[in-house]
């Protein structure tokens, strides 16, 4: 009987990693490509080891009408559709409501940390769990222009595909930066 458990509790453990990973490699393999393009963050944390903290251009958007006019409370979930524009995919529509992307649009689902109302507009700042790049020990502080390729699944639940530092890829562009 303990022998059937446990053995089991084993199969039950590897099916969820399993699962965990094809669901991750199916969203690398089919979402939809996009490029966004980063601010610069201070990127280290001694605490928990070096990675690279990532703040988007896509970060702070205003709304689309009809926004509320308190605010967000943090945690809500915002949808935004991005549009290639130049070399990057940028903010075109974002909204509380879910959306359906027009033609060559990428919706992407985030959560409101911060807003602030200006004369013009409201404006609400984005988290879509994209913010997190981990990287070897002793490279989490690129000196550079760091851009992110994302694949995007139709959920909206974006995840990292790749990250460059000046164009090339993070890992080999801090192998020059270290000779």
């Amino acid at each position: 009987m303990k022998l059937k458990l446990l053995i089991l509790v084993l199969a039950l453990q590897t099916a969820w990693i399993l699962g965990t990973t094809f669901v991750q490699e199916r969203v690398l393999a089919g979402g939809k490509v996009v490029l966004l393009e980063t601010r610069p963050v201070d990127p280290r944390d001694l605490l928990r080891g070096d990675y690279v903290i990532l703040n988007y251009k896509i970060s702070d958007v205003a709304l689309s009408p009809p926004a509320p006019t308190n605010g967000l409370p943090p945690g809500t979930t915002v949808y935004v559709a991005l549009e290639p524009r130049g070399q990057f995919h940028e903010v075109v529509l974002a909204s509380t409501n879910r959306i359906t992307p027009g033609e060559g649009q990428v919706m992407l689902k985030g959560h409101s940390r911060a807003w602030w109302n200006s004369a013009a507009r409201q404006t609400v700042h984005l988290e879509y769990g994209l913010e997190r790049y981990y990287v070897r020990e002793g490279t989490g502080n690129p000196r550079g222009k760091i851009t992110v390729q994302a694949a995007v699944p139709d959920s909206g639940q974006a995840q990292i595909k790749g990250v460059f530092l000046d164009g090339k890829p993070y890992t080999e562009a801090m192998k020059e930066v270290a000779r």
